[in-house]
């Protein structure tokens, strides 16, 4: 039971941090251009950010921490297929 729990946990943390990288990646490549070039450097910074909460949080929450962990990180990199997907089918239109 601990182990599903920890899974949910770890996916709806990736899945957040996954959206705010989804909606700064929008904003970004929406705009003048600029700073496409930092883009992946923003994008890098938040993904360490959710997996090193899920680290730094893993003797404070009664959770698996592998379980966890993996779980967040294959929820931020779905979430961030899904995103550059959607973003390049809307430059296309």
């Amino acid at each position: 039971m601990i182990v599903a729990l920890s899974v949910l946990a770890g996916l709806a943390w990736g899945a957040l941090f996954g959206l705010i990288s989804a909606v700064i990646t929008k904003k970004i490549a929406s705009g003048d251009g600029k700073l496409i070039g930092a883009l992946s450097m923003i994008r890098l910074l938040i993904d360490l950010a959710a997996l090193a909460a899920v680290y730094f949080t893993r003797n404070l929450l009664p959770l698996r921490f592998e379980a966890t962990l993996i779980s967040a990180a294959v929820a931020l990199s779905l979430v961030s297929i899904v995103a550059a997907f959607r973003t390049a089918a809307s430059m296309k239109k």
